[in-house]
């Protein structure tokens, strides 16, 4: 059986049930357990299957983002954990651009001590919070209105981000892979597209309920990112994935000094 033949199998397996050992797929296909990890990491890469410990998952769809209100109560604990851990990685004088959510919003809670950081975003809550609890120089993009998510997103919304240098740009996101980041919204793909492109350190933040869910507009590849933050809830094999492309992952929870990964670019 050709590798195409085998993915198939395993998609057509998928299609039964969520989750499918991988001792259940070499016992039937009749392949070494490396075999099916490679066809596994192919169907990864094409966002079609997510590898797991000891199997493969069923890929989840995002067909829309729950509001900000909605979002703010879910995995709480963990988006506190990761908006610690995202705090600890901004140095005095940084230019930081902070995306629209509410895990940046925890970023924001860390980092409201600070007076000489420039902090830019497209996100109302985060603006409205740093400029009653803080002393930052605030910038906020403007652009074109997303009430259920409270922030900006568009074309002119992008522009406005492009006028900085980032030290480091927090990105978050409601779907997201080892393969890239996600969202059903078009009009955030050029907002999150900009931040990246004009910093120095890309950084996603986002626990890991939302790993594996895949969205229908691609917005950044694996590539882009340097440092993951999420919590240690994630499926060891997503770290390794993560790290195999040379991005740096850190676990909420632990020291982000602390050698949890490697940093694929130098600072």
């Amino acid at each position: 059986m050709i590798p195409a033949e085998r993915q198939h199998f395993i998609l057509a397996c998928l299609a039964e049930r969520d989750v499918v050992k991988l001792s259940e797929l070499t016992e039937r296909l009749g392949v070494s357990h490396m075999t099916v990890r490679r066809d596994i990491e192919a169907l990864e890469r094409g966002g079609r299957a997510v590898a797991v410990s000891g199997g493969v998952r069923r890929i989840q769809r995002l067909d829309f983002e729950p509001s900000h209100l909605v979002k703010s109560g879910i995995h709480a604990p963990e988006k506190q954990a990761v908006g610690r851990a995202a705090a600890a990685l901004v140095e005095d004088g940084m230019v930081i651009y902070l995306d629209a959510g509410t895990t940046t919003l925890e970023i924001a809670h860390g980092i409201a001590g600070r007076r000489d950081l420039t902090v830019m975003t497209n996100d109302f809550v985060v603006a409205a919070y740093l400029a009653a609890n803080s002393r930052c120089a605030l910038h906020h993009s403007g652009g074109l209105v997303d009430r259920e998510n409270q922030s900006c997103v568009g074309d002119a919304a992008a522009e406005a981000l492009e006028r900085f240098n980032y030290d480091i740009a927090f990105i978050s996101t409601s779907s997201w892979s080892a393969t890239g980041l996600t969202s059903p919204s078009e009009a955030k793909r050029p907002v999150k597209r900009a931040a990246s492109g004009r910093a120095r350190r890309v950084v996603i933040v986002s626990d890991s309920s939302k790993y594996g869910v895949v969205a229908a507009v691609n917005v950044l590849p694996a590539e882009v990112f340097d440092t993951v933050i999420t919590d240690r809830l994630i499926d060891p094999e997503a770290v390794e994935a993560l790290r195999e492309r040379g991005v740096e992952v850190i676990l909420a929870g632990t020291d982000p000094t602390g050698g949890t990964g490697n940093r694929r670019k130098s600072e």
